[in-house]
């Protein structure tokens, strides 16, 4: 399949089996944001379920945070995020159209590395301008470039009536919220060095052209950790982290042939090491998840524009240092993007074929589908009404009676249910039902007494 078909096909599938949406569709959409149905809303659920227990209830030595979207201006000025948060925009003379010009440079294979400053992006771009056309227009006919700030203004209280006074963003990233966080946490829960603060949470970038469907958009929810630990620790502990991390997503049911390791060869300044893990989407390797060595600066900063006393001692020696931190990053949006990419199917069985999501059970938005195999039929509803009643308690089930089986069947695994419960004629005589197997459609006769044991065993 190529790749442009498979990214077709999987948009096209989430829209119609109610994955994800366009936001504010009636109204001809929002560009690059978007809604997520049912479905989606429980896939991804079940993704940061899965990313919380892995990171949070696992681990003794990591705590969970959920941080306020707004926070204190200075914040960000301390970030850095107002003075350089920026990507490097053209703009197209013939028709106006707006573009990140490491974008521009992808398209003609040429690879700006992001830690590149304004002039090397510009030296890059103006020694290969002549290669590049208007991905709007054609044609090749592009201003300077010139920085575009990411963080978003907001308009909250009175704060935007002062002139002297900063405006306030919405969040670039969550992990702001952690490092302001640490002296809190560090002072209110039984914690030492070296640990970790977990969080989920949305954040916001205003990107000159989002795209590849949920693979960069403007508000996106992001898992992080950092991980707050003594200076001679930092590179021990990284890698273990690295490992640790490219474990889970082989746990999450990537698999290894479609991840692989980005160096990053130019770092900022303050960091140590910084290498994502790349998957391979419809459209090609990209990053999945980021895992940096951020050394002091960012709890230093804090302390530099807080005047607050960020140093940590050392229970044993009674040493004071600023803990350096090496940290996890990862979009749900992406790893949800992983996940359909990964579970895309197309299979023939006996000369018909059929799409499945092939969900590992544990992140399918739907574990049981429970079917009377008439609907004029009030005992089998009934029937299958009690066994749908009986299940809902422990699994996220879902009750079907339209259509006939085969179309109940198909539309099941589209959305990747893995157990699909039949009530038929033979239920009302000797208890038993027809459950079929998803992957393999292999249908087996249960007595109804048993399928609390069978789908706890086997999802």
């Amino acid at each position: 399949m190529k790749k442009d078909d498979l990214m077709e096909k999987i948009v096209s599938l989430a829209k119609r089996r109610g994955f994800v949406y366009p936001s504010s569709e009636i109204y001809g959409g929002f560009a690059s944001i978007y809604d997520y149905g049912p479905y989606g809303a429980e896939l991804s659920k079940n993704i940061k379920d899965f990313w919380w227990k892995e990171m949070v209830q696992l681990r003794e030595d990591i705590v969970g945070l959920d941080s306020a979207i707004f926070m204190n201006p200075r914040v960000w000025e301390a970030s850095g995020h107002v003075a350089g948060f920026s990507d490097p925009l053209t703009e197209c003379k013939n028709c106006h159209a707006r573009f990140r010009m490491d974008h521009l440079l992808e398209i003609i294979k040429v690879q700006a590395d992001e830690k590149m400053s304004e002039e090397e992006i510009n030296k890059l771009f103006k020694e290969n301008i002549e290669k590049i056309a208007c991905p709007a227009c054609g044609k090749n006919n592009f201003t300077e470039g010139r920085k575009f700030n990411l963080l978003i203004k907001s308009n909250l209280g009175n704060i935007t009536d002062n002139p002297s006074e900063p405006p306030a963003y919405l969040r670039g990233e969550t992990c702001q919220g952690i490092y302001v966080n640490f002296k809190n946490v560090l002072d209110s829960v039984r914690v030492k060095i070296p640990f970790g603060i977990a969080q989920i949470g949305k954040a916001f970038r205003n990107e000159i052209t989002a795209r590849q469907f949920i693979f960069r958009t403007r508000e996106f929810e992001q898992m992080e950790m950092q991980y707050f630990l003594a200076p001679k620790d930092e590179m021990k502990e990284y890698e273990k982290l690295k490992e640790a991390r490219w474990k889970y997503y082989l746990k999450l049911g990537l698999s290894e042939k479609n991840l692989k390791w980005h160096k990053h060869e130019k770092l900022v300044f303050y960091a140590k090491a910084a290498y994502d893990i790349e998957y391979k989407f419809p459209f090609g390797f990209s990053e999945l998840e980021g895992i940096h060595a951020r050394g002091d600066y960012d709890l230093s900063q804090h302390a530099k524009f807080s005047g607050k006393d960020l140093t940590y001692t050392d229970p044993k020696t009674g040493k004071k240092f600023i803990p350096h931190i090496i940290e996890s990053s990862v979009g749900v949006g992406r790893t949800f993007l992983a996940v359909l990419t990964e579970s895309y199917i197309e299979e023939k069985n006996d000369g018909r074929e059929r799409v499945i999501m092939k969900f590992p059970k544990n992140l399918a938005p739907i574990k049981i589908a429970v079917f009377p195999l008439l609907r004029n039929k009030p005992e089998l509803v009934k029937k299958a009404h009690e066994i749908f009643d009986n299940l809902k308690e422990d699994f996220m089930c879902e009750f079907d009676d339209n259509d006939n089986i085969g179309k109940r069947y198909r539309r099941q695994d589209e959305i990747g249910t893995p157990y699909c419960i039949t009530v038929d004629f033979n239920t009302l005589e000797d208890g038993t039902v027809t459950v079929r197997d998803r992957d393999t459609m292999d249908q087996k006769r249960l007595d109804i007494a048993k399928l609390k044991r069978f789908f706890v065993y086997n999802l």
